[in-house]
């Protein structure tokens, strides 16, 4: 989506020199914010296409930024962040952001998770067929194919497939899968959905013991790749 509005918030001055030009080279419209009460004022104002957020702000946490902004927005949230400790990433995760990566980043994965995010926010939202690979999905019908063969799948896996496909790209944590499955209190069922992602990647994945499309997140959840 060339031309998309890309508000970066981050209070370091190289950082947001670094993704001006790396971002209007891919022509993205860049908009800069130094803090999370301008960059909420922007946000509201300018409508970007997607918010690109540092954790340590000046005046407020990034947190607040993300659960202020997703009072009103379903804008796609890319945290970037010196902080790579699990409990942030989760909490930031929870909160509503798309995506989580942490610096020093490559900006060729940047641009890539943006293209996922954008592809994302225009393509996936309200289509009852849903394809990532070789992976095809019918959720009207409930039916799954993987290289034009159907894929038999138990209750449980479909639900949690359907969530990973129409999140397409974007983390899911542990916390919001279970709840989603086994509803609340559902910590207890954290094997159990180890178990049925086991399950899942052997009717789906080619090699499930190297998986290409259901990615692992470490301690924070998975991730359902989004095929270039």
């Amino acid at each position: 989506m060339m031309g998309a509005k890309i508000l970066v918030i981050d209070d370091e001055v190289e950082i947001r020199r670094l993704l001006k030009v790396g971002l209007t080279a891919h022509g993205y419209d860049f908009l800069e914010a130094a803090n999370g009460k301008d960059g909420l004022v922007q946000a509201a104002t300018l409508r970007p296409d997607i918010v690109i957020l540092d954790m340590g702000l000046p005046d407020l946490e990034g947190l607040s930024v993300v659960s202020q902004i997703r009072e009103w927005s379903q804008v796609p949230i890319i945290i970037l962040s010196v902080r790579g400790q699990e409990q942030d990433k989760v909490k930031a995760l929870d909160l509503g952001a798309d995506d989580y990566l942490t610096k020093p980043f490559s900006m060729s994965e940047l641009m890539a998770r943006i293209r996922v995010a954008l592809r994302h926010q225009g393509n996936i939202k309200d289509q009852p067929v849903i394809q990532v690979g070789e992976l095809y999905a019918d959720l009207s019908r409930r039916l799954v194919k993987v290289t034009g063969n159907e894929v038999h799948l138990t209750p449980i896996e479909y639900d949690l497939l359907k969530i990973l496909l129409t999140n397409a790209g974007k983390v899911v944590t542990h916390g919001y899968l279970l709840a989603s499955i086994w509803g609340g209190n559902s910590q207890e069922y954290s094997q159990y959905l180890r178990i049925y992602i086991s399950h899942l990647r052997k009717k789906i994945e080619q090699d499930p013991n190297q998986p290409k499309l259901i990615l692992t997140e470490p301690g924070v959840g998975y991730r359902l790749a989004a095929v270039e």
